[in-house]
């Protein structure tokens, strides 16, 4: 199993996260794909961080970066090809970054074969 749906996989434990997977291979030398989230509450979001995480650490892969603290509206993992964005949901409205980024390919990471 590839680490986009591992952590697709994590993330959709939460009923209302709202995912989005946008693939930025082709328009980004940054990541290979952006994954979005919407928690309901600074507790749920780090849940989902800790969640996510834990994840990547049982299959050794790497974190390059991770917001540690808890207080914020929006919360990035890095994990190098795959970057998640975890937001409240007035910072996802307000970032917006499906129309930021509206020339990325939407995937459904069930049957996207990234390794």
């Amino acid at each position: 199993m590839g680490i986009l749906k591992r952590v697709c996989d994590e993330i959709l434990k939460d009923e209302d996260a709202d995912l989005t997977v946008l693939k930025m291979a082709e328009l980004s030398y940054m990541t290979d794909y952006f994954v979005i989230a919407t928690a309901d509450s600074n507790v749920q979001m780090k849940s989902m961080r800790d969640r996510i995480i834990e994840t990547l650490k049982e299959v050794h892969h790497p974190i390059v970066f991770y917001d540690k603290n808890s207080d914020h509206d929006w919360m990035i993992v890095d994990a190098g090809e795959v970057v998640i964005h975890i937001f409240t949901k007035k910072a996802r409205e307000f970032y917006d970054l499906e129309s930021l980024w509206s020339d990325a390919e939407r995937v459904d990471p069930s049957k996207e074969d990234e390794g």
